[in-house]
């Protein structure tokens, strides 16, 4: 470990001037955990909870749009703006119900989950390592279905559902919020070598602005695929 990190150290020495113009001295430890507000639990776990109720809310409204259209498949849902933004035509569509259930009841079970834990981790409880790990793998697999949802409404179904924007959007939020936390507590299992990189990534601030940009091209995807047509 020892002979790793000062391999590493002597690499970033070597790089050259850092993203602030200065060359790193020559106590510079790769694998510093980085300090400041954005790093901090309190944000990150914050920001879970927020985006965890956030999508919890949406996944509460689509399960009783989905009650309520089982019992009057003719119903006009709240959210069914226009011929785009229409939560009926999404809900009616044999994408909404993969497992045989409507994908909402799904986001009634795990939101929960997050919303604990990122409330228990608020409040100064410590996860084990292997616990954050499964965390994040379980919640990659929700972020990958949740974007097959989202490329079944854009390119398939030709509808889009605000509701199911929104835990688009807020799943996206969420996985970035952990992932940030685990790369700064080290828990992914990484070789070492990939998290100093991992970790000064973080660091230099690259991995909100990464993330930023990542919602903004899905804004611009839904404008240009969609256009005048989403107000009209």
């Amino acid at each position: 470990m020892t002979g790793t990190t000062t391999a590493l150290a002597d690499d970033a020495r070597s790089a050259g001037p850092t993203a602030s113009g200065t060359t790193p001295d020559a106590g510079f430890d790769p694998f510093a955990r980085p300090t400041g507000w954005t790093h901090s639990r309190g944000v990150l776990f914050g920001e879970m909870l927020l985006f965890g109720l956030l999508s919890l809310t949406a996944a509460f409204v689509l399960s009783y749009d989905a009650v309520l259209l089982a019992a009057n498949p003719g119903a006009v849902l709240s959210c069914d703006v226009n011929t785009v933004l229409s939560c009926g035509t999404v809900a009616q569509s044999w994408q909404a119900q993969v497992f045989g259930f409507p994908n909402a009841f799904l986001g009634l079970i795990a939101e929960p989950i997050v919303i604990t834990t990122a409330v228990a981790a608020l409040g100064g409880t410590r996860f084990p390592r292997w616990f954050l790990f499964a965390a994040q793998c379980v919640y990659l697999l929700g972020v990958v279905f949740a974007y097959w949802l989202f490329y079944q409404s854009m390119f398939v179904i030709g509808a889009l559902c605000p509701w199911c924007l929104l835990i688009t959007v807020s799943t996206t939020l969420v996985f970035a919020s952990l992932l940030h936390w685990n790369v700064l507590e080290d828990n992914l299992y990484l070789p070492r070598g990939a998290q100093a990189r991992l970790l000064g990534f973080v660091r230099s601030g690259a991995y909100g602005y990464l993330v930023a940009a990542w919602l903004v091209v899905l804004a611009v995807l839904v404008v240009l695929k969609y256009g005048p047509a989403l107000l009209a």
